[in-house]
């Protein structure tokens, strides 16, 4: 699993979040998108790792700016259950 960030400027509501959220989920196989108006930034959970070129195309196409950029391996915690008796 990897997680990338973008800081992303422009968006300034709920609606610019949803907006950004929908272009990478068409763009790109994610399990999520996950934008913020407030933190100007992007999260993104995926399987296989994005291309930054090909986001910041994304980004900008959808009105706008993306700046820094970083990705991440995030390995997947094991499910565990807990019984109390």
């Amino acid at each position: 699993m990897y997680r990338t960030t973008a800081q992303v400027e422009g968006m300034m509501c709920k609606m610019c979040e949803a907006h950004l959220q929908d272009a990478v989920r068409k763009a790109f196989p994610v399990r999520k998108a996950s934008a913020s108006h407030a933190r100007n930034r992007l999260e993104i959970l995926s399987e296989a790792p994005i291309d930054e070129a090909a986001l910041r195309q994304t980004v900008e196409a959808t009105g706008y700016q993306m700046g820094g950029f970083s990705a991440a391996v995030v390995e997947k915690k094991p499910f565990r259950l807990f019984f109390r008796s």
